[in-house]
C-alpha cells in the first residue's frame, strides 16, 4: 500500500496488481469460496494474468486453464509462484517509470521534498544520491577518522559506526548519501548494509537534503503545550516551505525532532549549523521562544550574526525561573546534628 500511495499516476494499476494477486491466492486456497459467481473459474490455477486490460474489473479476463486443481496444497504454492513473479515484475515497471519520470529526473529538489516517512523508508537512486557516486572523507577528516577509531579496540572497528556517520553528515553538508554510507562500511570493514541499518534507525541522520541551517522543532508534549505548533507554523510561512523542504536558496529546512531534554524552558528549537561544513559544525539549542523570536532568528542567521544561544527571555538566567529565584535565597543551613567542619 506505501508503494500504491506513492506511485502517482500508477496508484490504480498497483492497487489492481495487489487485488489481483491477493484474490488468485484466496482462490488456490479456498476453491469453494473465491470464484466471485463464477466471474473465475475455480476448478483451475491461473497464473498468465493480464492485470489492466480491463480497466473496470481486471478478474474478468478470460485465462487459460493450466490444470486441475491439484488438491496439495504444496502444489498450489507453487502454482502461485507465477503470480508472484508477475506481480513483481509489474511493480519495479511502475518504480522504474516512477525513477524515470521527467518531473523527478529533472527536479534538483526531488529528493528533499520527499516526506520525512519516505526518506526514512527506502532509498531511490538519484543524479545526486546512487552508489556509484565518488565520496571520501577529506584529508582533515581522514585525521578525525583515525582519531575516531582510536577510542575501539582494532576488532571492534564497527563500534565506530556512529561518529562515523556523524562526521560524514557534517562534511556533506547534514545530509547522507548512500556513497557515504558504503566509504563509512569500508573503513569499519563490514557489509554495506550493516551501516544502512544504522542510517535508517537514527532520525538525526538526514537520508534527504536539508539546509545549511537545519531548524529542528521540539515536538513533545511539554513543548506541545507551551506552543511549539505555533513556532513551527510560523517557521514554515516565513521561509515559504513545507516541514522538510529546503528554501529555494538552499539556506534553510525545518523538521521536528522529538525531547532534547530542555523541557524547563520549553517550547525550544535546534539549529544544526552545516553552513561551515564539519569543521564550524554547530548543533545549538534556543530556548524559550516564540513565533516572534524564530524569526528573528532565522533573520540573523541570514545575515551571517550569530544569535545568542540558550534562554531567550532576559527574564531568566540559563534554566532558572524568570524573575530570580524565589526560594533558597541564602545559603542553606547544615544539619543540626552533624558536625560538616570534620569532614
Amino acid at each position: 500500500m506505501l508503494l500504491a500511495c506513492r506511485c502517482g499516476t500508477n496508484t490504480i494499476d498497483a492497487v489492481e496488481a495487489l487485488a489481483t494477486c491477493i484474490y488468485v491466492a484466496y482462490c488456490n486456497w479456498f476453491p469453494t469460496r473465491g470464484h466471485l459467481n463464477g466471474l473465475v473459474d475455480p476448478s483451475h490455477s491461473y497464473s498468465k494474468l493480464s492485470f489492466f486490460s480491463n480497466p473496470v474489473f481486471p478478474f474478468r479476463q478470460v485465462r487459460t486453464p493450466l490444470s486441475p486443481r491439484p488438491p496439495d496444497p504444496r502444489a498450489r504454492i507453487t502454482m502461485l509462484a507465477p503470480v508472484a513473479r508477475l506481480a513483481a515484475k509489474r511493480l519495479l515497471e511502475i518504480r522504474a517509470a516512477l525513477g524515470a519520470s521527467p518531473s523527478i529526473a529533472s527536479s534538483s529538489s526531488a529528493t528533499a521534498s520527499r516526506s520525512l516517512s519516505t526518506a526514512l523508508n527506502y532509498h531511490l537512486d538519484s543524479p545526486d544520491n546512487n552508489p556509484d557516486m565518488p565520496w571520501e572523507f577529506s584529508e582533515a577528516n581522514k585525521e578525525k577518522v583515525k582519531e575516531i577509531l582510536s577510542h575501539y579496540p582494532s576488532n571492534y572497528k564497527q563500534s565506530a559506526v556512529i561518529p562515523l556517520l556523524d562526521l560524514a553528515q557534517q562534511q556533506h553538508g547534514g545530509w547522507l548519501p548512500v556513497s557515504a554510507m558504503n566509504a563509512v562500511a569500508k573503513v569499519i570493514e563490514v557489509a554495506p548494509i550493516r551501516v544502512y541499518e544504522v542510517a535508517t534507525f537514527y532520525t538525526m541522520f538526514n537520508r534527504a537534503k536539508v539546509g545549511k541551517y537545519h531548524l529542528l522543532v521540539c515536538g513533545t508534549t511539554p513543548c506541545m503545550i507551551r506552543g511549539s505548533r505555533d513556532i513551527e507554523e510560523a517557521l514554515l510561512n516565513h521561509l515559504g516551505v513545507k516541514r522538510n523542504e529546503v528554501t529555494k536558496d538552499g539556506l534553510f529546512s525545518v523538521g521536528e525532532m522529538e525531547c532534547m531534554g530542555c523541557c524547563v524552558n520549553a517550547p525550544m528549537i535546534t539549529v544544526a549549523d552545516y553552513s561551515k561544513g564539519s569543521e564550524g559544525y554547530t548543533y545549538n539549542y534556543y530556548e524559550d521562544v516564540t513565533p516572534k523570536r524564530v524569526i528573528e532568528i532565522v533573520e540573523m542567521l541570514k545575515r551571517g550574526e550569530a544569535p545568542p544561544v540558550g534562554t531567550q527571555n532576559p527574564n531568566r538566567i540559563r534554566g532558572g525561573p524568570a524573575g530570580g529565584n524565589t526560594t533558597l535565597l541564602g545559603e542553606p543551613k547544615p544539619p543540626p546534628c552533624r558536625d560538616l567542619d570534620a569532614c
